[in-house]
């Protein structure tokens, strides 16, 4: 009975094998998570869109989120972010962006940590669209995005001749 015999960790074909399959693992997991990220910014956008529609059209006041997320946290006792405090983000999230368009295109693709610090401190709708289009643009963590509102980056963006666009990679350039 003959054996293949295993090729070891110092053959050539076996190390770029290994990286190419690490790589395209990587590549999947990340492709994953934002798919993942983008259902479920979507699926807040249209809790908070139903709630808002109907406190608007029968008068329901704030009292029914808190109804809705005991009702909801006890039927999906797995799942995080049905806090009343959430729920109200959700409305908020979607009074703030009231087209389907923009939330499927453009705030789907950033983390609902981000949103949440977006609605809390930027108010104006044009400068927190700029931060939301930044951040997506140039891979910006929660504390960086918290960072350049509190600096005022928008204020300052323009004013300041720079080159490091075009020198340094996006996911670089905030470091």
């Amino acid at each position: 009975m003959t054996t293949t015999p295993i090729p070891s960790p110092q053959d050539d074909g076996y190390s770029t094998l290994l990286a190419e399959l690490k790589e395209r693992i990587r590549a999947a997991r990340l492709r994953a998570a934002v798919a993942v990220n983008r259902e479920l910014i979507l699926l807040y956008w249209g809790i908070g869109r139903d709630i808002l529609t109907r406190q608007t059209a029968e008068g329901w006041g704030a009292r029914v989120i808190d109804r809705l997320a005991a009702d909801l946290r006890r039927d999906f006792p797995e799942m995080t972010g049905l806090s009343p405090r959430n729920l109200k983000y959700m409305r908020a999230f979607a009074e703030a962006y009231p087209d389907p368009e923009i939330v499927q295109q453009v705030a789907a693709q950033l983390p609902w940590g981000h949103h949440m610090k977006l609605l809390d401190a930027v108010k104006d709708p044009d400068e927190r669209f700029w931060y939301i289009r930044q951040a997506g643009e140039y891979g910006w963590s929660r504390n960086v995005l918290a960072h350049q509102i509190e600096t005022g980056l928008y204020r300052r963006q323009g004013k300041a001749l720079t080159n490091f666009a075009r020198t340094l990679p996006a996911p670089q350039s905030d470091l």
